[in-house]
């Protein structure tokens, strides 16, 4: 279609249906087909979306009351009932996710008319709200069930047409959208995992637009082609490596440190990125409240890194090799880059490191698993809310309940972290979750490598498109076809 545009993604979603999906390409798409209760702002605080408003009743309460004349894509309207059955259908266990932990405070739903809805809580939580806002979380019809990922149906500004596993999805603009409708009729998401592919079909102009699909070094030839604008800006995706905790090697906390000082960051950054990213300390984004930098750092410092295999018991062999370890990817082109510098680094201080990479979902599938030793990953939106900080390390998070994927545990983290839940004082929240990142970058159950900024390549035929702290696809909603 002429005023329709194309797309280039890396991997497909892995599920559609929004209480399910947590890869990145999942929760944009489900983004532009569904609506949460509340959304972020720029400044990641909470602003109405579905729910005009809302009131605290008491500390356990919340009510919600919701926008009027919300259809979804089939017609049906959008009541409180359905927002009730996404989340009893989490809570409950109807779906299998792991969402359903973001929701453990929660005693129960109430939908005493079309467009109220009361939540219970068992005890006090802050992140709720968060839990309930884009990104983390889309309201579905009353009775969708496990299969519902087929052919999902939103209520957001485009509506879900047709998809094939590896290689596309298509959607279609929602003529009864409650917001202004997008300029573009539809959008086509090609999905190209192979990264010299992707920079080619935006060349040869047979897609429109990337957002962070790329590896820096194919920025510049690109930016030749007269047809073809590069924006760019600072991001909130956090990449990080995470380490399996219940291994025998790497549940030794020096061992942990030595990786993490066996990593020049700072090369890393120039050779794979061009110097677009920012070296990170910790999960969270800089400038986010619930932020410090006031934590034990890791520079690149092999000979400390030695110094503490050494005294972990890990002495070099004849051959220079203190032990082996395995590194899984997917088969993205700079995941796969970013674990061949670090299998050269951590060859430095006597580590053998082998690399192992499979198709998206493959890979996905084993670290929810647990079946990996280490692996990189991306936090995409999730980590803009102080909540992930639970998400990824409490002992309640292990996999399928969050996002735990190194089986970390700390009672103190775990003590923390409940209070700064159940306060709310917001310094005291803020000196909790400065005390968790402190005993974090001492733990290093997760190395933190760079915030990447939020770089994309698009078709000047587009107006120039608008960037999301953590790269998303809202500019859909805005980006308009040049005629």
């Amino acid at each position: 279609m002429p005023d329709g545009v194309t797309m280039v993604i890396d991997a497909s979603p892995t599920n559609l249906d929004p209480r399910i999906g947590t890869d990145g390409s999942s929760e944009h798409i489900d983004s532009l087909i569904f609506d949460p209760l509340v959304r972020r702002d720029a400044h990641f605080d909470i602003v109405p979306a579905l729910a005009e408003r809302w009131e605290w009743r008491d500390p356990l309460t919340c009510v919600f009351h919701l926008r009027s004349g919300v259809h979804f894509h089939d017609g049906r309207l959008l009541t409180s009932r359905d927002v009730k059955w996404t989340l009893d259908s989490i809570i409950e266990g109807r779906v299998i996710t792991i969402k359903k932990a973001a929701f453990a405070t929660w005693a129960s739903v109430d939908a005493p008319d079309a467009l109220t809805l009361i939540v219970h809580l068992r005890k006090p939580d802050n992140a709720m709200l968060l839990n309930l806002s884009d990104g983390a979380f889309g309201v579905v019809p009353a009775g969708s069930g496990r299969d519902f990922w087929k052919h999902p149906i939103g209520s957001g500004p485009f509506m879900f047409v047709s998809q094939e596993q590896d290689r596309y999805v298509l959607l279609r603009r929602s003529p009864s959208y409650w917001q202004p409708q997008p300029d573009i009729s539809q959008v086509r998401f090609n999905v190209v995992p192979d990264a010299i592919t992707r920079a080619l079909e935006l060349e040869k102009g047979s897609a429109d637009v990337e957002v962070n699909a790329l590896p820096a070094d194919m920025l510049a030839p690109l930016a030749l082609n007269p047809h073809l604008r590069i924006i760019s800006g600072p991001g909130s995706q956090v990449m990080y490596v995470v380490m399996n905790t219940r291994d025998p090697t790497l549940k030794d906390p020096r061992v942990r440190n030595a990786i993490a000082d066996a990593f020049d960051r700072p090369l890393m950054v120039r050779a794979l990125y061009a110097g677009h990213a920012r070296l990170a300390e910790s999960v969270l984004p800089p400038g986010h409240w619930a932020w410090t930098d006031n934590v034990e750092l890791h520079p690149y410092n092999p000979a400390h890194a030695n110094a503490l295999l050494d005294s972990a018991g890990y002495k070099r062999g004849a051959d220079g090799i203190r032990f082996h370890l395995t590194i899984k990817t997917s088969t993205d082109e700079t995941a796969r880059l970013i674990a061949v510098v670090m299998q050269q680094q951590l060859a430095q201080i006597g580590i053998s490191l082998d690399i192992c990479s499979f198709e998206f979902a493959t890979f996905y599938s084993d670290i929810t698993k647990g079946a990996f030793q280490m692996a990189p990953l991306r936090w995409i939106g999730g980590n803009e809310a102080p909540d992930i900080l639970r998400y990824q390390y409490a002992s309640e998070s292990f996999p399928p309940h969050g996002a735990n994927r190194g089986y970390y545990t700390n009672a103190k983290v775990d003590a923390l972290l409940a209070d700064a839940a159940a306060s709310p004082d917001r310094a005291r929240q803020k000196q909790d979750y400065d005390t968790v990142q402190q005993q974090l970058a001492r733990d290093l159950p997760v190395i933190d490598l760079w915030y990447q900024d939020t770089v994309a390549v698009e078709s000047t035929r587009l107006s120039p498109i608008t960037l999301t702290l953590s790269g998303s696809f809202d500019f859909l909603r805005t980006v308009r076809v040049i005629r």
